[in-house]
């Protein structure tokens, strides 16, 4: 474990497993929301992007927290999320309430293709994105009101909490990446 970890204490660790705060599922939408949460999808591989290009391999083995994800997983894990995400709108959208098929997360953060190079899943993202995005434009509020089962959590997801939800899952893991940046800013000082 790195020595910058030993100096972080319950509250900050919390703080870096949940940089941006817990999603809270917003209470009311309205369009500007749902076109707000649309552009941050459809910018997010971008930012990813641009997050990692000053990378090392070394920054990108290391957590943003203890026991935490490497930066590579995370990336990874993003594609992964997204994958999931852009399924689940598609079965909502063609059926009703459809019960969607919930995923080990961790445990697919330890295959193989999680040590795998990032450019990768940066490309898989820009190129699923490109296509999400091109769905998520092209549902009416009729339809973001369709809903799937989760049944890990066992609860219903309409899309337009969905979409608020993977929209702040983006936000949520660049702020990761970004810890990890900052924190060899920190110990290059």
């Amino acid at each position: 474990m790195s020595k910058y970890w030993l100096i972080m204490d319950a509250e900050k660790l919390e703080k870096l497993r949940f940089p941006i705060g817990n999603f809270k599922d917003p209470l009311d939408y309205c369009p500007g929301d749902i076109n707000k949460w649309i552009g941050e999808i459809e910018e997010l591989p971008g930012l990813c992007r641009k997050e990692l290009e000053q990378f090392t391999n070394e920054m990108l083995d290391e957590s943003y927290k203890p026991g935490g994800w490497t930066a590579r997983q995370v990336i990874h894990h993003i594609a992964d999320s997204h994958m999931n995400a852009y399924i689940r709108f598609k079965l909502t959208l063609t059926e009703d309430l459809p019960t969607i098929k919930p995923y080990a997360e961790a445990l697919w953060a330890e295959l193989p293709d999680s040590k795998a190079s990032i450019e990768i899943s940066l490309e898989l993202l820009e190129a699923l994105h490109r296509r999400f995005v091109l769905v998520l434009k092209s549902i009416n509020e009729e339809q973001f009101n369709r809903s799937y089962f989760h049944p890990g959590n066992n609860r219903k997801y309409s899309l337009k909490n969905a979409l608020a939800l993977y929209a702040w899952h983006g936000k949520h893991h660049l702020e990761h990446l970004r810890i990890v940046k900052r924190k060899f800013a920190m110990t290059e000082k």
